[in-house]
């Protein structure tokens, strides 16, 4: 599996790929924002809107390529345009196709982002996810700290009302000298 840092050309060129995971995604019940059925049309209409924010610098997405070349997973840090929170990031759409899951792929995006957040200068990260997911197991094995819970937050991909877990992380300082090989 190949971690690579798409651009903003890459996120409008390749919409299509990042639109089967994200249908796929939302399909098998996860959380991330949209109801279903999600079209892979409106799936790639939402990829091809983030290429601005990318090329901007204002979202950096690393995406998981298998073998064959088809997207298995992505995941994104959102930084924030207010002057007085430049030093954090929000982590976003953490997505494992239904097929590739089980064998570490979201820890390993997981982990990039924090890698590249930490040599970027970003102190402070944080997400929200559904509670009660199992998404959840995955942030706190990976150190996130629970901030609180929002009851009654957004809606289920079938349309039901879900809380949401607030998490947060202060990401590892690389030594001096090293720089982050995490954005591909």
């Amino acid at each position: 599996m190949k971690v690579l840092r798409w651009t903003g050309a890459e996120l409008r060129d390749r919409a299509a790929e990042l639109a089967a995971l994200l249908a796929d995604t939302v399909a098998g019940g996860a959380s991330v924002g949209f109801l279903a059925p999600l079209t892979r049309a409106e799936a790639a209409a939402w990829w091809r809107e983030r290429a601005a924010e990318a090329a901007a610098g204002r979202l950096a997405v690393w995406v998981a390529v298998d073998g064959t070349g088809r997207v298995a997973g992505t995941v994104s840090l959102a930084r924030p345009d207010k002057p007085n929170s430049r030093h954090r990031a929000e982590l976003v759409k953490l997505m494992v196709h239904r097929s590739a899951r089980g064998h570490g792929l979201g820890r390993h995006l997981l982990a990039t982002a924090e890698h590249a957040a930490a040599a970027d200068g970003i102190t402070l990260l944080h997400l929200d996810t559904e509670t009660g997911s199992p998404a959840e197991h995955l942030y706190r094995s990976a150190g996130w700290t629970e901030a609180g819970t929002i009851p009654d937050y957004a809606l289920s991909p079938a349309g039901e009302l879900r809380g949401t877990t607030l998490y947060f992380k202060r990401p590892a300082t690389p030594a001096p000298g090293r720089r982050s090989t995490a954005t591909g």
